[in-house]
């Protein structure tokens, strides 16, 4: 790949229980409290602010990870969130699984993240795509199983919006490195579309080779709050990628 001016190193927020926590591995009911030098886990604003400013992001990721459970919902949190972030936009992953699921959330502006692992089948993305168009982002989700979610999904393109995730849940938070050979994949098939991997992300190597496979940007969360990743690399890695 050659240059780009518009590869986005995107943070991640993962909210359980009314507090910021560390993904990991995917297995959600494992997560505890994040411990970060950006603020305090029960303060997830200046924890934000703090993932904003590492990265120079116009973009913050939050995952609602009771409402993907099904065990509720940080509607109002994430409101107060993107109330101190003028500016800021959210993509929020909250479970969505209809039209119905997505309307709830519509009131903050925001973009929807739609994870296949959700999705009943294909149809019930097609009604979620027709109704919101391209204020959605598409998450192909992978475990360490394969693919989650509805088949057709996965093997037909022409089905994926105009942005799409190359979601790997077994390396979130692991420092494993990055699936490469997925994301390769995904960006082949997108045909154009704008391509982000998720999914353990360990420095600034690891952004520079998503990079080069042609994808517009990265997700990450703990390699920001260890510092393995800082605010000078994505700040010279942007230089670099800018024509």
């Amino acid at each position: 790949m050659g240059k780009t001016s518009d590869f986005a190193v995107i943070p991640a927020l993962d909210l359980k229980d009314g507090v910021v926590v560390h993904a990991r591995g995917g297995n959600r009911a494992e997560y505890r409290p994040i411990e970060s030098p950006f603020g305090a886990a029960e303060q997830p604003i200046p924890v934000a602010r703090g993932l904003l400013a590492v990265t120079g992001s116009p973009i913050l990721y939050i995952a609602d990870l009771d409402a993907i459970a099904g065990t509720g919902d940080h509607f109002e949190l994430v409101r107060g969130i993107g109330d101190a972030l003028p500016g800021t936009a959210l993509w929020i992953d909250a479970g969505f699984s209809d039209v119905s699921s997505c309307a709830f959330w519509l009131p903050l502006g925001a973009t929807l993240v739609i994870g296949s692992e959700s999705l009943a089948g294909v149809d019930s993305w097609l009604e979620i795509h027709t109704a919101l168009g391209e204020n959605v982002v598409l998450s192909l989700d992978f475990d360490a199983q394969g693919r989650r979610g509805p088949v057709r999904l996965f093997d037909d393109p022409q089905l994926w919006p105009e942005r799409v995730i190359a979601m790997s849940l077994a390396k979130v938070g692991t420092g494993m490195g990055p699936d490469l050979g997925r994301l390769e994949d995904v960006v082949a098939a997108a045909e154009g579309r704008a391509v982000y991997a998720a999914g353990g992300v360990r420095d600034a190597r690891d952004l520079s080779a998503i990079a080069k496979l042609g994808a517009r940007g990265a997700l990450l969360g703990t390699s920001l709050h260890t510092g393995a990743v800082s605010q000078n690399e994505i700040a010279a890695l942007l230089r670099e990628w800018r024509p």
